[in-house]
């Protein structure tokens, strides 16, 4: 595959993973078993711990459940959302310089 057309393809995965995280019901990650080693081993909760779950909560703006869930979302998901633009950002940029 060459360069402009991974790139291409780059810019479209960054694109649509948000877009099928929006069309997954908001509670797709509430059910099933814990996969946190801290909380398997010791059943104790880490920082990290119900992250996903609160993560697709705010994605789907409701706030109420995502700090159930996790209040560090607050944090992680607008640090996420600015960890997206700026990738999608550079790869546009990079199709830019590739195209010249």
């Amino acid at each position: 595959m060459s360069k402009i057309k991974y790139l291409y393809f780059s810019a479209f995965v960054i694109l649509l993973v948000p877009i099928v995280f929006w069309f997954l019901p908001s509670d797709q990650f509430d059910v099933g078993t814990s996969i946190c080693p801290s909380k398997l081993f010791f059943n104790i909760e880490c920082l990290g711990c119900g992250m996903t779950r609160a993560i697709q909560h705010m994605h789907h703006l409701e706030i109420d459940e995502a700090a159930y869930y996790n209040a560090g979302s607050f944090i992680v998901y607008p640090a996420l959302a600015i960890f997206w633009g700026v990738f999608f950002i550079r790869t546009v940029k990079k199709i830019r310089l590739e195209k010249e």
